[in-house]
């Protein structure tokens, strides 16, 4: 089978079979929260049936889960520093920590408050960059003049669902190649495939349980050589534990990764990982693709996407309605689910949306059903 034909075949496909909640809605909600699927509910009923005969033992033999996740994680996105954290907060809260206090940080305004929240409380001197239509020259300018030495941002906004470019992210690296280029993945990955060594990104972290599936309590980051050079380097630094179990612990891993790490939540996301592999990363993307370019179309022809949105260069699987209360709500009469989101609703789609899907979303605005 060609590959384009492929890609037809996942658009169309039913997974109502292994992901319960798609048989009550109709689910355009995955970057509010992903949706657990059969599998891994079995997976995890499993774990902790061991757990609860094994006890100790258990942990002891299941220690291998978390090593397991972060060769998955480096083998996925192309990275070699790579470290487990509970949630994106948590980690970019450890990465500000370790940053020197005259770091001068570029911001997108109205970017994900673990985002622009953590930079200004910490007292790191700011400037924010408006989002509009004219985004990324607005960063370059604000690039030039503010000369930050970090920026800050979200790969999609979690608001409008606008997508920085991978190529112009590489363009500011190339052309500003000390400045820190710190990503919030959370929106992004497991949406499209993606090298981080090729990428110009400085750190990516990312939460799990929006595109990767994986439920709350897990997430990973991924850090530059550059980055790591330095992270805590104006920090006092004691001598590291010489406990045998912290033995080989980096005093970087002892900061992103404190305290014991839940087998449960990490091995979800590891079960995870090897289900969106076998579904394939690569038909995953284009399966997006397809149907959000399809919604953007649709959506245009009814008035509600101007031109310049559609026609960016890179596009993400959220897209922002402006709808009227009434609409929200015969929205929701009907089982769909989304968000509101800013001054609009917030719709996003996944691997597991389909044509049929976005139909019925249409006969809801064009006031069919």
């Amino acid at each position: 089978m060609v590959w384009s034909s492929y890609f037809l075949v996942l658009l169309n496909m039913n997974f109502q079979d292994i992901f319960p909640v798609l048989k009550e809605y109709t689910y355009f909600n995955t970057a509010y929260s992903g949706i657990l699927y059969q599998p891994l509910i079995a997976w995890r009923q499993q774990h902790d049936q061991q757990y609860l005969a094994g006890g100790s033992n258990f942990r002891l033999e299941s220690g291998t889960i978390i090593e397991k996740l972060r060769l998955k994680l480096s083998e996925i996105f192309q990275a070699k520093n790579v470290f487990l954290i509970p949630n994106f907060s948590f980690g970019f809260n450890t990465l500000l920590n370790g940053l020197a206090k005259n770091q001068r940080f570029l911001l997108l305004n109205e970017d994900y408050p673990s985002v622009a929240y953590p930079v200004k409380s910490s007292g790191f001197e700011f400037q924010e960059v408006s989002i509009d239509e004219n985004l990324e020259e607005n960063i370059l300018k604000a690039i030039e003049s503010f000369k930050p030495t970090a920026f800050a941002f979200s790969m999609v906004q979690y608001i409008s669902g606008y997508k920085l470019s991978e190529r112009f992210i590489k363009q500011i690296k190339q052309n500003y190649p000390q400045l820190l280029l710190i990503a919030d993945g959370t929106q992004f990955c497991g949406t499209k495939t993606f090298n981080f060594e090729e990428s110009g990104l400085d750190a990516m972290l990312s939460s799990g349980y929006k595109w990767l599936l994986s439920g709350f309590g897990n997430g990973f980051c991924m850090l530059s050589d550059q980055l790591i050079d330095v992270l805590y380097q104006e920090k006092s630094i004691e001598s590291l534990p010489t406990a045998p179990f912290l033995q080989g612990k980096s005093h970087l891993a002892m900061n992103f990764e404190p305290g014991h790490l839940d087998t449960l939540n990490f091995g979800s996301l590891d079960y995870s990982l090897n289900f969106l592999q076998s579904v394939g990363f690569e038909a995953i993307e284009k399966s997006n693709q397809l149907l959000c370019n399809q919604a953007r179309a649709e959506f245009y022809n009814r008035g509600l996407l101007p031109e310049w949105l559609i026609k960016r260069e890179s596009q993400s699987t959220i897209i922002s309605l402006p709808l009227k209360t009434e609409m929200v709500e015969n929205l929701a009469n009907a089982k769909i689910l989304c968000s509101a989101r800013g001054a609009g609703t917030r719709f996003s789609f996944h691997f597991y949306n389909t044509v049929d899907d976005l139909q019925q979303l249409l006969d809801v605005i064009d006031g069919k059903n």
